[in-house]
């Protein structure tokens, strides 16, 4: 079976059993704080008044539960043959993700950067990062409407880079500070920014090279049929 995969395919379903693995681990991380205690694993990181603090406290659960659903939604996007002969599927798909970017996700996500560790670096790049998915996701759901295909796939793939960032953000810290050997606060400092910018410079690379196209015809293709 593996033998009759294109270099292509194979590389999409290692990059989908990746975020999909990443998607369960984050769903165990999660579960602890649904105990809604203030002081616990990441939240030890924040003061007193920020952990006591009612919109910081609705922006983080908001945010932690949310991007869950919303890993799950996008990724299946990418693996158009699940949705053949399943437009509806596909369509609900999509509205859960971009509705769950554009009313929850992204903006409590903006709620978070404001009370970020790091200082303004920090807080500006996670927040521009949040208006940058906010927009994307928009422009995709607006090229959608207007059933201009390409261009609305070529958008989801840029969506969806920047709702990669929060793996991204933990695999180049531990690439930084265990291989390189970065100060924590470099290290920090330095993902804050290339977690989501350098998606966003892969997706572009990828559209370049025809990924968009790619997926659209594989949409659209009859189903196989049983010899």
């Amino acid at each position: 079976m593996l033998s009759s995969l294109s270099f292509p395919r194979l590389l999409q379903w290692l990059a989908g059993a990746a975020v999909a693995a990443f998607t369960v681990l984050m769903a165990t991380k999660v579960w602890p704080y649904l105990s809604f205690e203030p002081g616990i694993n990441f939240l030890t990181t924040k003061s007193e008044a920020t952990n006591l603090n009612g919109l910081f406290r609705l922006g983080f659960y908001v945010h932690i539960t949310s991007s869950l659903w919303v890993l799950v939604a996008g990724l299946a996007q990418f693996f158009p043959r699940l949705f053949r002969g399943r437009a509806a599927l596909h369509r609900n798909f999509g509205k859960l993700y971009v509705a769950s970017i554009l009313a929850l996700a992204a903006p409590s996500g903006l709620i978070l950067a404001g009370f970020a560790n790091g200082g303004l670096v920090a807080k500006v790049g996670f927040s521009l990062q949040c208006v940058v998915w906010w927009l994307a996701t928009w422009l995709a759901y607006r090229l959608a409407r207007q059933r201009r295909w390409e261009q609305h796939t070529e958008w989801m793939m840029r969506s969806f880079a920047v709702t990669l960032a929060a793996m991204s953000l933990r695999s180049e810290s531990y690439l930084l500070y265990y291989v390189f050997g970065t100060k924590p606060i470099e290290t920090y400092l330095t993902v804050t920014w290339l977690s989501w910018t350098g998606n966003l410079v892969l997706a572009e690379v990828l559209i370049q090279l025809g990924a968009a196209r790619r997926l659209l015809r594989a949409f659209h293709a009859p189903a196989a049929t049983s010899q």
